[in-house]
């Protein structure tokens, strides 16, 4: 896949002065540029102050045709305060003779889909920029406002009860394709591979160590205690404890050929402010099969396989 720089997720493009001469040269050429929403008319136009200039985004241009119903007129609204990506349609003159640029979202949407539609493939590794979360996952612009969906339980190896225990809103992290509905230009993404395998986690940490983590899972026979977004380990179970408590834990035994770390927990610990920063053990490029469970493993082995669908 061509290096994807030209369809960075809005909000991550550099900086440009945008000069008259510089609107009139993306007009010629085509290019992407980008800038805040200062407001939204009555008529669902959209405003935008290019460095004294005006632009205007209609309610037409504000938004790829692909997305309908109800949804379309909240994501026109949604932009105001937020900055979006569009390319330079004319530029005119308003009665008082001072220059307006006519302005076009939806052409620099589908600009950036005809790339993906020809260029994306499971397994690519994608610069993303979290948009919403919910319960069930969060919404990942991949470019341009180019909106994917990221399932909570592709976040990570270990489980968590809401996206926010992992992800904020205008995050800027990586995630790969999982899958790519062309047809319904449906694409979902995934995050857990990247973030490093057992084997990867595991060696951060040794028998005898006392360490931060996050309880998991509360069940009779233990709780399950997050070392990293990609590890856990099981302790003995206690009535005080949550899902989200943190938590400091001694490390008894790490058993790679079992997968498994054995834990105590020594107190409850006040919770972190914010997710801790993520750590990718894969950047770029694109995965055809990752293996999580270490050499050894005594059962089958925790894989992902990424492959494109028959055509």
């Amino acid at each position: 896949m061509p290096e994807n720089k030209l369809f960075l997720p809005e909000g991550l493009c550099p900086p440009v002065r945008l000069t008259l001469d510089h609107l009139r040269g993306a007009m010629e050429s085509g290019a992407l540029l980008e800038a805040p929403v200062q407001r939204c008319d009555t008529g669902h136009t959209l405003h935008i102050d290019l460095d004294g200039i005006a632009g205007r985004i209609s309610r037409t241009e504000a938004i790829a045709p692909w997305i309908n119903g109800a949804g379309r007129d909240i994501a026109v609204l949604s932009r105001v305060g937020k900055p979006v990506c569009f390319k330079v349609q004319c530029l005119q003159a308003d009665d008082k003779g001072a220059p307006v640029a006519v302005l076009s979202r939806r052409a620099a949407q589908e600009t950036a889909m005809d790339f993906f539609l020809e260029n994306l493939e499971p397994g690519m590794i994608l610069t993303c920029r979290v948009t919403r979360l919910e319960p069930y996952g969060a919404f990942l612009d991949i470019g341009c406002g180019i909106i994917a969906i990221l399932p909570i339980e592709l976040m990570s190896v270990s489980r968590i009860n809401h996206p926010s225990a992992r992800l904020r809103e205008g995050q800027k992290i990586l995630a790969a394709v999982r899958s790519f509905d062309r047809e319904h230009r449906r694409i979902t993404m995934t995050m857990r591979e990247l973030l490093g395998t057992w084997l990867e986690n595991a060696s951060r940490f040794a028998p005898g160590e006392t360490v931060r983590g996050v309880v998991r899972g509360v069940k009779e026979y233990g709780s399950f205690i997050e070392l990293t977004p990609n590890l856990s380990g099981l302790a003995d179970s206690r009535e005080d404890l949550s899902p989200g408590d943190g938590v400091s834990v001694f490390i008894k035994s790490i058993r790679p050929e079992r997968m498994k770390i054995k834990l105590q927990v020594i107190e409850k610990v006040p919770p972190l402010e914010k997710p801790e920063p993520l750590r990718y053990q894969i950047t770029d490029g694109q995965i055809g099969r990752w293996t999580y469970s270490p050499p050894g493993y005594e059962k089958t082995p925790v894989e992902t396989v990424f492959t494109a669908p028959a055509p």
